[in-house]
């Protein structure tokens, strides 16, 4: 017994003299898996798309932190928005790379609904460049061996976990997972089909770096749940009945405009990126989430102050 509190005292002293704020982790963890993407798997994306994409992303980050008038320039979910669509986003234009890092960093100061985002930058942006034609979405190019799959997941795992948002995304794997094995059982499938489907690394990416976004999901762990729920049940929708690929973007994308309306239905106080804190400060609702800056009214609903993801 004595053993077991003095390693849990332990691992409490140790997780206190880590970097607070979780989007140190997203950085390290999708700035690794870029490169043995890049490295190992060969991805389709040469050094030029992913630098255009990383320098467009923090220059309006940069433009957009001066017209709000942000007492400081933090460039930190721009780039995790960057490395995103680096991971996944495929064009041979570098035009197209670049308006992508635009609209997803410019949603962040424009599409707002009482001081959250609307949508998760990333999603919006692939969505985007999807409906037009003029990029897409490469979910295979990870492979599916166990290992990788697994090194992911803990990395995500760590991720979330900081966030305060594991919840979210054990739930989506939950409610997928379901729905994948209900539905292959349904049309009598052998298990392995579901299973394959599950070894995905875009999968994994999406459970532990998009969706369990604090900036974009509902506030209320009862509300997170439903989200996810929600998420999962529209991909399945737009995979098997509408015959459609990208389910779980599209799906994402759709769900995102339901959010302000279970932060209504289920309210609780809003998460905020950590300040020299091991833990978020939560805020109460109708508080600002930042520093007390003036604010210009842009976007849906809501003024634009200091504006990270």
């Amino acid at each position: 017994m004595n053993l077991v509190l003095a390693l849990q005292q332990k691992a409490r002293s140790v997780a206190q003299q880590l970097p607070a704020d979780p989007r140190n982790y997203q950085i390290a963890a999708l700035s690794s898996l870029l490169a043995y993407g890049l490295t190992a798997l060969h991805f389709e994306i040469g050094g030029a798309q992913a630098a255009v994409t990383i320098a467009v992303a923090i220059a309006v980050q940069w433009i957009g932190t001066r017209l709000a008038r942000q007492p400081r320039f933090d460039p930190k979910s721009a780039l995790i928005s960057a490395l995103s669509l680096c991971l996944l986003l495929r064009s041979h234009s570098l035009t197209a790379a670049a308006a992508a890092a635009a609209l997803a960093i410019g949603s962040k100061f424009l599409a707002r609904w009482h001081g959250k985002h609307l949508f998760n930058p990333t999603n919006l942006a692939l969505v985007v460049m999807l409906a037009t034609g003029c990029a897409w979405v490469s979910p295979g190019q990870w492979g599916t061996p166990a290992l990788f799959a697994f090194a992911i997941g803990c990395l995500g795992a760590l991720v979330v976990t900081r966030a305060a948002r594991a919840d979210i995304t054990l739930s989506f794997l939950a409610a997928h997972t379901l729905i994948l094995f209900g539905y292959s059982a349904w049309l009598g499938q052998p298990p392995a089909i579901p299973l394959h489907r599950l070894q995905s690394g875009a999968l994994l990416l999406f459970a532990f770096f998009m969706i369990s976004d604090p900036r974009t999901t509902p506030d209320s762990r009862r509300g997170r749940v439903l989200f996810a729920v929600l998420v999962a049940g529209g991909a399945a929708f737009v995979q098997f009945a509408l015959l459609r690929t990208n389910g779980l973007l599209w799906s994402l994308a759709a769900c995102s405009l339901l959010t302000p309306l279970i932060d209504r239905w289920l309210p609780h106080s809003r998460y905020t990126w950590p300040r020299g804190s091991a833990r978020p400060a939560p805020i109460t609702r109708g508080e600002s989430h930042e520093i007390a800056a003036p604010r210009i009214h842009v976007g849906v609903g809501a003024p634009v102050g200091a504006t990270r993801r």
